[in-house]
């Protein structure tokens, strides 16, 4: 027999989702089977696996050692590396005891895209602790591999819960700032349907929409030009693959270093310059009132002024927020 109480990180979610994690080896009519004859008991009752747990619950598992081990798996959850937690030094711009908004480098990838990969999922476990029994931290917005920014991450279930949702209802209000070839003058807003191409990950954008293509919707507005180079502040509307690099391109406005999208690279210039740069947060209740009505900014990396034209036009907009 096994009791577990269930914690914070194990609260709010139904009972078989928990019983899914913990014994991740076990069939799913197994759990319901057990369920049905009283050998998992939430609380010393019968359960049937879609009450919401909450924090103090007690889920008994009347098994012997060998079937829980046969199910549970003797491998930790996650696995933290050395390389999580030897190279690299997270830039946390917000913290609070349920959600971490960091400023992603360019460079790093939001997930992983092979086994061997080391991504900001497997750094930001490590920063926010070791994973627990039905819970791992995780991030609950992606960013493409050399564009910079914030990402948001839940450290506890109700965070990664409560973010992922506003996310996906979008209620949180996004801005990316990005450095365009050309003169932009004014501020407006495109749609467009677009399609990806999973074999050169690619997509297109089209006026009309087709088999396979969906909405998108961006905002811009230019802040500054020299004529060669448009520093655009970029709201994010919806949330597709490479939308703004894409959209951007489609109207005559590559972005600087985004050679996928008709930009150019220099010496100075190794990567699109492309920046999640600002989150606009609505009114939250408690435990999230630190991001009630709240903005959080990412600092402008340091290859945003890679070259001279482009270092003046990042200096203007240090003026404006002065």
């Amino acid at each position: 027999m096994r009791e577990i109480e269930i914690g914070v990180n194990q609260c709010g979610q139904r009972l078989d989702k928990f019983l899914h994690k913990y014994m991740k080896e076990a069939p799913t009519s197994f759990l319901y089977k057990m369920l049905r004859k009283k050998n998992i008991k939430l609380n010393g009752k019968k359960a049937d696996g879609k009450e919401k747990l909450v924090e103090g619950d007690v889920v008994t598992l009347y098994f012997s050692e060998e079937t829980l081990e046969k199910f549970c798996g003797k491998q930790p959850p996650f696995a933290i590396t050395d390389k999580c937690t030897s190279h690299v030094s997270l830039d946390v711009v917000y913290e609070d005891s349920h959600v971490v908004c960091i400023n992603k480098p360019a460079g790093m990838l939001s997930q992983k895209a092979k086994e061997s990969d080391v991504s900001l999922v497997e750094h930001f476990v490590a920063y926010a602790g070791s994973a627990e029994i039905g819970f791992t931290p995780g991030i609950c917005n992606r960013l493409d591999r050399n564009t910079s920014g914030l990402v948001i991450g839940g450290k506890t279930l109700l965070g990664l819960q409560k973010m992922s949702e506003l996310i996906h209802d979008r209620n949180v209000r996004k801005y990316y700032l990005a450095i365009v070839h050309g003169e932009m003058k004014s501020r407006g807003i495109v749609e467009g349907y677009l399609t990806k191409d999973e074999a050169t990950n690619t997509v297109s954008v089209e006026p009309k929409e087709r088999p396979g293509s969906s909405y998108i919707k961006t905002g811009y507005e230019a802040l500054a030009s020299d004529g060669n180079y448009t520093l655009v502040k970029v709201q994010l509307f919806t949330g597709k693959t490479h939308q703004i690099r894409s959209h951007l391109a489609s109207i005559s406005h590559p972005i600087v270093g985004d050679v996928k999208y008709g930009g150019k690279r220099t010496k100075a210039i190794r990567r699109q310059l492309l920046h999640a740069y600002e989150l606009h947060f609505p009114e939250l209740e408690a435990p999230f009132e630190g991001l009630s009505n709240g903005r959080v900014i990412a600092p402008v990396p340091k290859d945003f002024y890679g070259e001279e034209a482009i270092r003046r036009l990042m200096e203007h907009l240090e003026s404006l927020r002065k």
